[in-house]
């Protein structure tokens, strides 16, 4: 069952309706949405209709004019594109029993906006407007600086170019934009963020699954940032195999501490080096000797973020797990993700305990976390949209550094290898032995990080 399965409880569907001008974060913000639900085991899923309009019309030919109100050819593909993208979205709803369908596009007048209600309404799915209002123009440049770099629209244009047609893509919008307040919307569900989160506009939250969805946007920012994820460095208890406990750091798995704030430098580049980080570790030793070395002021400590408990496996090596309990071992095994250790957790507790940690992630800017490989399991797959059958079976290797760089259109992924070596604590599946197998018939999931990885 779904971490929050009132909505199935309670039967409702809801549909977000994205709503703004361009450059206002508003695919962020849908991407963000869903990563979050499906990561909850929410069935959600994102139409952009930029998506849409891109198989109907291409990119070679399209720029500003395009967008202009008075273009009847690209009004005739660009209708075609969000009623394409609704008739999914429904389709969706119906065949695969989505709860949360978001619907990316400008959505920029009344009359648009109607049509999708009349049409949610019809089909008993509950429509929720979220709009981006920003005219901070500082803001508004950084996301352009964003969406030019990750669009498919601007794929080898021009730096400059792909500014100014953006720019007056823009203009073109504000000729018709009509946003909402709560004079006249207020028999509508919507909310309104005003410059990301300086002021929020509430307007008839009703649902439970609604009030989720505020409670999570109102952490939101949409500001450049990087998050850093690392293991701690090889302890005692990974050169025996054991799992769980509470060892210290092995000697390689210090020179790895010492080495780290190196890395970080080195990730961060010269023209940030002097980047301030907030650095995040559980309460186990191993990841506090691993920030030891980090010149960073502010540490802090979560008991959210400590490993999977193994219960009554906790100090065991997997041989002995599956000597001893052969039976849960293979249960393991078969479905790992929902597995709980006799007396401790499995990776679905994690994603529990491990959601104020993401609603206070999305709240900050350049964080470091020094964790363990459960949890940077979940904490990564919550990034990358991985889905939940496979974050267990991820690989994240000891003694590397990982940099996320969420973006509109996806999230950057580069990592740093240390030149330490130190042992594999991966265990394949159906074996008690642990290293990684190679060969064509490795699950890709089981590698994503190096799949992803931007160079």
């Amino acid at each position: 069952m779904p971490v929050y399965s009132i909505s199935h409880v309670e039967n409702v569907r809801v549909c977000v309706v994205m709503v703004g001008l361009p450059a206002r974060g508003k695919s962020l913000i849908a991407q963000k949405i869903v990563r979050y639900l499906s990561w909850l085991s929410i069935n959600s899923k994102c139409f952009n209709v930029g998506n849409y309009r891109r198989q109907l019309a291409g990119t070679e030919d399209i720029n500003a004019a395009f967008f202009d109100s008075n273009n009847a050819e690209g009004l005739k593909y660009r209708r075609e594109a969000i009623d394409n993208a609704v008739t999914d979205m429904m389709k969706w709803f119906s065949d695969e029993n989505g709860v949360v369908g978001i619907l990316d596009a400008t959505n920029s007048t009344r009359e648009r906006r109607d049509r999708i209600l009349k049409l949610c309404r019809e089909n008993l799915i509950e429509p929720m407007f979220l709009e981006s209002f920003c005219d901070d123009d500082e803001l508004i440049l950084q996301n352009i600086l964003d969406v030019k770099t990750t669009s498919p629209d601007y794929v080898d244009k021009d730096n400059e170019f792909a500014t100014q047609d953006f720019l007056q893509r823009i203009k073109f919008y504000e000729e018709i934009y009509e946003t909402m307040d709560q004079a006249t919307d207020s028999d509508l569900t919507f909310i309104k963020l005003v410059n990301v989160n300086s002021q929020i506009i509430l307007n008839r939250i009703e649902s439970y699954l609604e009030s989720r969805i505020v409670y999570y946007v109102m952490n939101l920012h949409i500001k450049p940032r990087c998050i850093w994820l690392s293991r701690h460095g090889e302890s005692e208890y990974n050169l025996t195999g054991q799992i769980g406990g509470d060892s210290n750091l092995s000697d390689r798995g210090m020179r790895y501490a010492k080495k780290l704030p190196d890395l970080v430098l080195k990730s961060l580049g010269e023209e940030n080096k002097h980047t301030n980080l907030t650095v995040w570790t559980s309460t186990l030793k191993r990841t506090q000797q691993t920030a030891s070395f980090l010149p960073y002021k502010k540490k802090l400590q979560w008991k959210a973020l400590d490993e999977l408990d193994a219960g009554e496996c906790d100090g065991m090596t997997y041989e002995e797990i599956e000597n001893k309990f052969p039976e849960d071992f293979k249960a393991r095994d078969d479905d790992k993700y929902e597995y709980r250790y006799k007396g401790g957790e499995s990776y679905r507790d994690i994603v529990i305990r491990l959601e104020p940690i993401i609603m206070e992630l999305e709240r900050q800017e350049n964080i470091l976390i020094i964790t363990h490989q459960a949890v940077l399991r979940c904490l990564y797959a919550y990034f990358m949209n991985v889905p939940q059958e496979e974050s267990p079976w991820m690989s994240i290797p000891l003694h590397t550094l990982i940099k996320l760089e969420p973006r509109a259109y996806s999230t950057l992924v580069s990592r740093i290898k240390a030149d330490i070596p130190a042992v594999s604590t991966y265990k394949e599946k159906g074996t008690s032995q642990l290293g990684e197998a190679s060969g064509p018939n490795i699950s890709k999931s089981r590698d994503l990080i190096k799949d992803s990885d931007v160079v």
